[in-house]
């Protein structure tokens, strides 16, 4: 999700060519597609094989695959942002940077966290996500509350919503 995400937000923010990663973008999302499919269908498997002990944790591990996948839905939404030509102001552009760079580290994080079982960790990290999703919201409302908001104002809104949506997931 990362890579997919990291890639999509590049050509959106960094000026990437995106026919130099629209294959790599689209792959990736197959691929992860794929790997929840899977997943889910070895959590139904055993759950069948071996009976409904311990199925909050199998649920739970289903929610967990569901928000990677997506995560590459919205990575997807971003790439398309970024080959729609919208054009983003100086300002939006700065800040939204600056989010994908937080957003970034947080995917590259949470594998950790859910690696150790790390509560404090987990809990630090929600609310890092919380502040985020709430900065989003506050951008969007400005960017829809202005007169003029044109094109550009839609773009950034647009990546705004995207950008939360990852981090919510």
């Amino acid at each position: 999700g990362r890579h997919v995400f990291d890639l999509s937000a590049g050509a959106l923010l960094g000026g990437t060519d995106v026919e130099t990663i629209r294959s790599d973008v689209w792959g990736t999302d197959k691929r992860i597609n794929s790997t929840e499919r899977r997943i889910r269908r070895r959590i139904l498997t055993h759950l069948t094989a071996h009976g409904v002990e311990g199925i909050s944790g199998h649920l739970a591990m289903m929610s967990v695959v569901r928000d990677a996948e997506r995560i590459g839905d919205y990575a997807k939404n971003i790439f398309d942002l970024a080959t729609s030509g919208s054009q983003l102001t100086e300002a939006h552009r700065e800040d939204l940077i600056g989010l994908r760079d937080r957003i970034s580290r947080m995917l590259a994080k949470v594998k950790n966290i859910y690696g150790t079982e790390d509560e404090a960790a987990a809990r630090a990290f929600g609310e890092d996500a919380d502040s985020i999703c709430r900065h989003c919201d506050e951008r969007i409302d400005a960017i829809l509350g202005e007169a003029e908001g044109g094109s550009e104002g839609a773009a950034a809104a647009l990546a705004y919503r995207y950008l939360k949506r990852v981090t919510a997931h």
